[in-house]
Formats: structure tokens, sequence, C-alpha cells
């Protein structure tokens, strides 16, 4: 496996080479993000690369795509909310403005966060959040990945089309 899956995601999503896939859905990929300084931060990637917005897919697509954001939304939310007191919710967002494909940032927020921070939009957090290494994705996320694959699965059972990805553990 290569580190070619950062800057091309949804292609090695597809061929089972992104080691951030967490499930298969019907419209794209949920994934956990790169960083972690809220930890159960995910992303639904489409999985057709050449779609940039929501519009670009015809409405069942569409609706289908929203509907696994919902998903991912609803399983993070109930991971982090077992696994840390402090959470408090969960943001939805489709932005877009740096990667060119259609994908939903789902994130978990916390009453631990900073005061300046909690009421703010997770961008305006300081960018060094972004880069440090203490908050980058690896091995000491195993179990926060396991909870939201769980939740995921627990609400909506893996259709034929929503398989694990290869080197995935079963339930």
């Amino acid at each position: 496996m290569t580190d070619d899956w950062r800057t091309n995601r949804i292609g090695t999503a597809l061929r089972g080479e992104n080691p951030t896939v967490l499930r298969r859905l019907a419209s794209g990929f949920a994934v956990i993000g790169d960083v972690q300084f809220l930890p159960g931060y995910a992303v639904l990637l489409v999985d057709e690369p050449g779609v940039q917005r929501l519009s670009d897919l015809p409405r069942p697509r569409r609706l289908a795509f929203l509907s696994d954001m919902d998903r991912v939304g609803e399983a993070v939310e109930r991971a982090c909310r077992r696994l840390d007191p402090a959470f408090r919710r969960v943001n939805l967002e489709i932005l877009g403005n740096k990667d060119p494909f259609l994908h939903a940032h789902v994130w978990p927020r916390y009453d631990w966060e900073p005061a300046d921070a909690v009421s703010a939009p997770v961008w305006l957090y300081p960018r060094d959040r972004w880069s440090d290494e203490r908050f980058r994705l690896g091995p000491h996320h195993d179990e926060l990945r396991e909870a939201i694959g769980g939740e995921l699965d627990r609400l909506h059972g893996p259709a034929p089309e929503e398989r694990r990805p290869p080197g995935a553990d079963t339930p």
C-alpha cells in the first residue's frame, strides 16, 4: 500500500487501498479523518471521482449521498457519545473549497474544547492543530475506528454493495 491515497482518495478507496476507509456505503465511502484533534472526525467521500458538487449527481444519487451523510453523522455521534462523556454534538458540512471532489465533513464537538473554539466553525482552529503529529491518525485510533464502523453497521446492516474494505475485521 502506498501513500498515494492522500492524493487520490476516491480512486484508492475504489481499489481497496485507502487505509482510512471505515465502510463502503450506497453513495461512497465513510472514512476516518487524517487528523483527529476532535476525536471521531470522519468524512463521506462520493464514489465517483469526477463528481465535484452535490448538484453534479442525479437526484436519486444526491438523496443517497445525503442519506449516507446522515448515517455517518449518527454513527459518529453514537460512538463519540459512548467513548467521551464530554461529547456535545456533530457538525455536518459539505464545503468543497479545497478538494475538487464531493465530500461531507462530520465533526464531533466536545465540552472540553477551548471556549473560543467550541462555538466557532472547526476551520477556525489554529493551523497547528491540522499538522501536529499528536493528532495524526494512527493505531491509537483503532478503538474509535471500530466504534464508528460498528455503529455504521448497526444503523443499517451491510447490504451487498456495502462491504467492508479489504483487511477490515468482522464485527
